[in-house]
């Protein structure tokens, strides 16, 4: 029974998430030949504020780069 657990910041669509488990799914059937049915993924979205990068929390990370801390 193969388990993922998927660590992301908060902002994905949900389309994209349930891009993100079909495509997890499709590479371990193919790879590893397991079932669908047997697989299970668990996405954790994280706030930004709550995960750090380069020794900053990643919100103030994106502000210095200009970008939408959310994103």
């Amino acid at each position: 029974m193969p388990y993922i657990n998927v660590q992301i910041t908060t902002g994905a669509t949900r389309a994209q998430k349930q891009q993100i488990v079909a495509e997890m799914t499709d590479t371990l059937v193919r790879v590893l030949g397991k079932r669908p049915e047997h697989i299970h993924i668990v996405l954790q979205e994280i706030e930004a504020q709550n995960w750090g990068y380069e020794g900053m929390l990643t919100d103030d990370w994106k502000k210095r780069r200009g970008q939408k801390a959310d994103a």
